[in-house]
């Protein structure tokens, strides 16, 4: 990793992985095996970092990522996967009892939920990715003029920001593996 004292970050793995990429060329050119193995400790270094990096927990509502920040999921995301919810139970009990509208008025809520969902996901990585950018700028214009509180107050903002863009890549991928689940072709 870039730095042994920080949290894991995706440009410090890109860092490794180009050290390790030019040390491998140099290895190429002197055939020095020394150098091959350097080559390889980065890129595996590069890796590891990155996967941490990307590392994230969801409980419930809240998203903890490798930043230590956590964030929470703004409530159209909360509440359209409820009406999904609700809404596949009201469709498989209407379709289970042959009761159409109860099923048509679940399908209808389901889908109603989903275009919530999926609202509330742009809202947040909108403003996730938006929070890292300006918070990185600004860590680091304060780390330059020498204003720490401001550095810190920045820094918290990118962490906050990670946390929801984490979230909603997590909600993501898990939407995405339900539905390989279901049509492996997918």
């Amino acid at each position: 990793m870039s730095d042994k004292n920080t949290a894991p970050s995706t440009v410090g793995a890109y860092v490794d992985q180009a050290i390790g990429a030019a040390q491998s060329v140099i290895s190429s050119i002197t055939g020095n095996p020394a150098d091959q193995a350097k080559a390889d400790e980065h890129k595996a270094s590069a890796a590891l970092e990155k996967d941490a990096s990307h590392a994230t927990a969801k409980a419930g509502p809240f998203t903890l990522s490798s930043s230590g920040a956590v964030a929470q999921d703004s409530t159209d995301r909360t509440e359209g996967s409820w009406d999904q919810t609700v809404g596949s139970a009201k469709a498989a009990l209407g379709g289970a009892i042959g009761h159409e509208g109860l099923k048509q008025a679940g399908d209808k809520q389901y889908e109603s939920g989903k275009a919530q969902e999926a609202k509330g996901q742009l809202n947040d990585l909108g403003s996730g990715v938006g929070d890292r950018v300006t918070g990185a700028i600004g860590s680091t214009v304060a780390g330059i003029t020498g204003n720490t509180a401001e550095q810190a107050k920045r820094q918290a903002q990118h962490d906050q920001g990670k946390s929801l863009q984490r979230g909603v890549e997590a909600d993501l991928q898990k939407q995405v593996d339900a539905e390989q689940k279901k049509d492996p072709a997918v």
